[in-house]
């Protein structure tokens, strides 16, 4: 009977123990809620409420083996703002908590230590103070902790914390405040990614670091460092990257360097290291990026000029980055670096480099990036330089470089700048340098060229700086440079004659300097229009007239316009007044304006009235709302009217055409400008996608979706009325002139396509499968936001989120392979079978991250047999992305940790769209994950700071 009566009472103790721990949980959690100030997804605030099964709530992971213990929380990236509840530490059966990429500020709570399960710390990317709590050394079990990018301040506890035999991560990157030195003893048992960098540490790094077997990564670049680098530091043959950049190291490079296998980057630059580079450091097979920069070293102890060795086998199969500025190099630059075949970025500016440029260079055909500024170069350009087919920034400025330009270099279409300035070349400018259409930057300047100016200059219609100051030029200033509407920087001397009124059209113009020229004539007062016009130059001319006093005129100094005699205006210009005009036309000016220009006025004020009131009844009178246009309300819309718009379906009105149709420009009575879509009914299926996209548009309602107006429908002609979009599609964007070279530009595209693909697949009421993403589907409106258009082959799921089936197939290229998996408790078969789900448009939507950044069509040519898109990208992933990579991205003036930061960016583009690209169904991300993962990115491309890896 004992037993019988104990045995249900232990039950009972059990349950009720386990139901006052999840009690605590359950309290912790909305302690946690009540700590957030702003939760602008509402995710929290609706879905974190009393009454709902906690364990179900958003973030939130519960152990299967002890009942409702929440395990996991992760609120990474909700836009989230507050402080952390010390109620965190309560959640005791915690293994992972990552709160990255919100805004929490605070400091972080002492309680953290008592997670004894904690597996996982990630607090990245908030604005967290205070000092990182000394109990984060109680977390045994911890293997990464990542509280990189906030402002935390004092010491980190790393004495405790390299104690702790499961610890694999440490990052504090980029708190900028953190300050103390290494512990003597720096080996953690386990240790693998150590990363230091943006602080304040002080002190030497510990030699035993070099007993650290496991480290792969060590990160200390941008702090205050002093001492000298581990004599032993070769002993770490797992490390893939070295920074050490940006400190005050001294002493030399140890010869162990050479035993590091393993290593992809090694960044010593601007340091006060000394000696010689060993020898050794060519016999690393796997560099990829090495930097020397502003040190004070030798590069060889006897001559100081560049080893041989640099050229090695070893090196040559790896090396794409090396960067050796201000190392006070000498002698010549060895033919044999031709030998490093692999290499994209060569910079050896600011040393002491003599003789010519070796021919050799000319086979490097990777090279994108060349600079030698500086230097005491002699000798031409080598004519082998026109092989360098992916050549998009030439250095050479600031040489003693001669002769003329080799004319061949106008084929090298990738060039985007050019610096050629102080040096000696002579003759003219190869007339094929003014075919280079998408060149940015071209400086020339304070050498002895000579000729004139080409009518060709106007072509240049990327151009945003062109510098060709202090040559021998002659001529006149072609009128067609007005139609260089992105031109920020120009200068210019040895021309003459007028300046061109086209001067107005340069709306871009920041820099103008026109001095020390023969020009004659006005300076034309329609510069004033020039908004961003802030420096202006015309000193020491033969320029008559009346200086103007509009715009930025109105801030311009009297220097600008000193010796030229002839011109006159205001006495702050230090010239003298102009004279008055003819009293009798004066006198018949003021007659005009007193006694002809009212009565005249009056008219057109009168007229303006009854015409608004005319408009105002009208208005009134239509059974549309006043606060909507005629057209957005229209049911319909007649044939007549959709050939009267597009004039009668003229040819010149053509804006597209696809397989199932052609879109036209439409005018409409208000003069409103929109697209007509018209459906070709002789092509099979064209009846079902014009149903199919007026169902699925009729009520879908997005920023980044194309918005149907109207339609026209009968038994013979259909056509929708969509939004006009200026700026074309994504396609034509994309492999134009006007294509951005910026990162950020294209990330912010695809971002608004992600928005909009994440709303059909979960921001509308029924799922809703595209289909058919490609960039001819994607439009770019007058202020370059992307909309998501031609719905014609989508598909709306059913309430229970089935995939529904369709023999309808999407663009090739661009589908999903045709590979049987098994999808949850359903065997579906992609692409060929026709069975369709969201993870579809992932799929293509990875097609078009690799697209966008390689600037390579998933049908070019080379993909033949069974080389596809994925597999060009995924076997260059991630030794030699930068190969594949268009080169257009990669050609901003910039120091180069932030040429490297964009590299980091690009790899985790790149590896995005792998993920997106697998051919299991199952393994790609939700389009919500991507659209996280693009806004990440694309914090990390906006930090001020480069990212150092």
């Amino acid at each position: 009977m004992l037993l019988v009566i104990c045995y249900p009472a232990t039950i009972c103790l059990g349950a009720a123990s386990t139901l006052n721990m999840s009690s605590t949980d359950e309290s912790s959690l909305l302690s946690i809620k009540a700590r957030i100030t702003s939760d602008p997804n509402n995710i929290l605030t609706t879905n974190w409420s009393q009454g709902t099964p906690f364990c179900t709530w958003i973030g939130v992971t519960c152990s299967r083996r002890h009942s409702s213990r929440v395990t996991a929380l992760d609120l990474f990236d909700l836009g989230l703002e507050g402080t952390i509840a010390q109620e965190i530490g309560n959640l005791s059966f915690l293994q992972n908590l990552d709160i990255g990429n919100n805004s929490f500020t605070g400091s972080i709570p002492d309680e953290i230590g008592n997670l004894s399960r904690l597996r996982i710390l990630i607090m990245s990317n908030n604005q967290l103070g205070g000092h990182i709590p000394t109990s984060l050394g109680l977390l045994t079990n911890i293997e990464m902790l990542d509280l990189s990018y906030n402002r935390l301040t004092g010491s980190v506890p790393l004495s405790s914390l390299l104690k702790i035999s499961s610890l694999r991560v440490i990052a504090v990157t980029r708190n900028q405040q953190l300050t103390g030195s290494l512990p003597v003893d720096m080996c953690g048992p386990r240790l693998e990614k150590l990363r230091l960098s943006i602080n304040q540490f002080v002190g030497s790094i510990p030699e035993t670091i070099s007993r650290c077997g496991q480290l792969k990564i060590i990160s200390f670049s941008y702090n205050n460092f002093t001492g000298s680098i581990p004599v032993n530091i070769g002993n770490l043959s797992q490390l893939q990257i070295l920074a050490l950049g940006r400190n005050q190291l001294s002493g030399s490079i140890p010869p162990s360097i050479g035993n590091l296998s393993n290593l992809d980057k090694l960044d010593f630059c601007s340091n006060r290291l000394q000696g010689i580079v060993p020898s050794e450091m060519g016999q690393l097979p796997n560099l990829t990026f090495l930097s020397l920069g502003e040190n004070r070293l030798q590069v060889n102890p006897i001559t100081g000029v560049l080893p041989k060795s640099l050229g090695s086998t070893n090196m040559s199969a790896s090396l794409q980055n090396f960067i050796a500025n201000s190392c006070r190099i000498s002698g010549v630059i060895p033919g044999e670096m031709g030998n490093l075949n692999n290499l994209v970025w060569l910079a050896l500016e600011d040393n002491e480099l003599t003789g010519e440029i070796p021919t050799t260079l000319g086979r490097l055909k990777k090279l994108q990036r060349l600079s030698i500024r500086g230097n005491k170069l002699q000798g031409s350009i080598p004519p082998s330089f026109c092989s360098l087919e992916n050549l998009y920034h030439l250095c050479l400025s600031r040489n003693r470089l001669s002769g003329e330009l080799p004319n061949c270099l106008g084929n090298l279409t990738s060039l985007r700048r050019i610096y050629l300035g102080n040096n000696t070349f002579s003759s003219s400018i190869p007339l094929s340098l003014w075919s280079i259409q998408r060149i940015r930057t071209l400086s020339l300047y304070n050498n002895s060229f000579n000729g004139s100016l080409p009518p060709e200059i106007g072509s240049l219609s990327s151009m945003t700086g062109l510098h060709l100051s202090g040559n021998q030029l002659s001529g006149e200033i072609p009128s067609t440079i007005g139609q260089l509407s992105n031109l920020v920087n120009l200068t210019l001397s040895d021309v003459n004659g007028h300046i061109p009124e086209s001067f107005a059209d340069l709306i871009s113009l920041e820099y103008l300097d026109l001095s020390h020229n023969n020009l004659s004539g006005p300076i034309p007062k329609s510069l004033e229009s020039l908004s961003d016009l802030n420096y202006f130059n015309v000193s020491f001319n033969e320029l008559t007239g009346e200086i103007p006093e509009g715009g930025h005129f109105a801030n311009f100094t009297p220097d600008v316009f000193a010796g030229n005699i002839g011109l006159c205006g205001s006495s702050r210009f230090n010239v003298e007044a102009c004279q008055m005009v003819n009293t009798t036309k004066s006198s018949r000016n003021n007659r005009l304006i007193r006694y002809i220009l009212p009565p005249i006025a009056s008219m057109i004020v009168v007229t303006a009235i009854i015409i608004l009131l005319l408009r105002h009844y009208r208005r009134k009178s239509s059974p549309v709302p006043s606060d909507q246009s005629d057209l957005a309300l229209l049911e319909r819309i007649s044939y007549y009217e959709i050939l009267k718009v597009t004039n009668n379906l003229d040819i010149g009105n053509l804006i597209g055409k696809g397989s199932i149709g052609s879109v036209y420009k439409g005018t409409f009575s208000n003069e409103t400008t929109l697209a007509v879509k018209v459906f070709d009914l002789d092509v099979q299926g064209a009846f079902k996608s014009f149903d199919t996209e007026c169902q699925i548009m009729r009520s879908l309602r997005h920023r980044n979706l194309v918005k149907v107006i109207t339609s026209c429908s009968n038994l013979d002609f259909k056509a929708l009325v969509v939004e006009y979009m200026s700026n074309g599609n994504l396609e034509k964007w994309l492999y134009s002139p006007n294509c951005s070279s910026k990162i950020t530009e294209r990330l912010r595209i695809l971002i608004d396509v992600a928005t909009a693909i994440e709303y059909l697949h979960q921001g509308y009421s029924s799922p809703i499968v595209h289909c058919d993403l490609k960039p001819s589907n994607i439009l770019l409106d007058e202020n370059m936001v992307a909309r998501v258009g031609d719905f014609g082959i989508s598909k709306l799921f059913m309430e229970d989120q089935r995939m529904a089936q369709t023999k309808t197939l999407g663009t090739i290229g661009y589908m999903a392979p045709g590979k049987r998996v098994h999808y949850s408790i359903f065997q579906i078969k992609y692409g060929s079978s026709g069975l369709v789900s969201t993870a579809v448009d992932v799929y293509s939507f990875g097609i078009l991250l690799m697209e966008t950044f390689t600037r390579k069509k998933p049908t070019d040519e080379m993909f033949l047999g069974e080389l596809t898109m994925t597999k060009w990208v995924s076997g260059s992933f991630p030794s030699a992305l930068m190969q594949i990579v268009d080169t257009e991205l990669l050609n901003m003036d910039q120091e180069y940790s932030r040429f490297g930061r964009d590299q980091v960016c690009l790899e985790s583009i790149m590896r995005l769209a792998i993920d997106c690209t697998s051919n299991f169904p199952d393994e790609r991300p939700k389009m919500e994950d991507v659209l996280v993962m693009l806004k990440k990115i694309n914090i990390e491309l906006h930090n001020t700071t480069p990212r150092v890896r």
